[in-house]
């Protein structure tokens, strides 16, 4: 079936809210948040780009050499911040999130964030978004 203009739209407008909720939760946990992110989605994956990430406080330590302690910090804050980021994208997408990874970079300055969805078992795609949401057990 070939892709609508409305379907597009409507995974734009869900892949901007990931954005924004990615953005504003990192905000909210470190004080600062990226200033570009780019959601893409693609069926049953959710992969929130994201560059210049880091506070201050971390690009001084960077500046002193200490890389490896900003990324075992920004690990920490993902790992905090893992249940406000997938019940965000959950709710968003009306889908369940059954696993999410996290990964930083120094330089240059990016993180990404992955999303990976549980099966639809109502067998419709349509980009992202969906009305049944998978059970959790198992």
């Amino acid at each position: 079936m070939a892709s609508t203009h409305t379907e597009h739209t409507l995974a734009g407008s869900k892949a901007a809210a990931i954005s924004n909720h990615v953005v504003r939760t990192m905000s909210e946990y470190t004080g600062r948040g990226p200033t570009k992110a780019r959601t893409y989605l693609n069926d049953d994956v959710v992969t929130v780009v994201l560059q210049d990430t880091l506070t201050k406080g971390e690009r001084s330590l960077v500046g002193d050499n200490l890389d490896d302690l900003v990324l075992t910090m920004r690990k920490a804050f993902q790992c905090t911040m893992r249940t406000d980021l997938v019940s965000g994208v959950e709710d968003i997408l009306g889908r369940t999130v059954m696993a999410f990874m996290s990964d930083n970079h120094i330089a240059p300055d990016a993180a990404v964030e992955i999303f990976l969805l549980a099966p639809v078992t109502n067998g419709s795609h349509s980009h992202g978004a969906r009305s049944a949401k998978p059970d959790r057990t198992g």
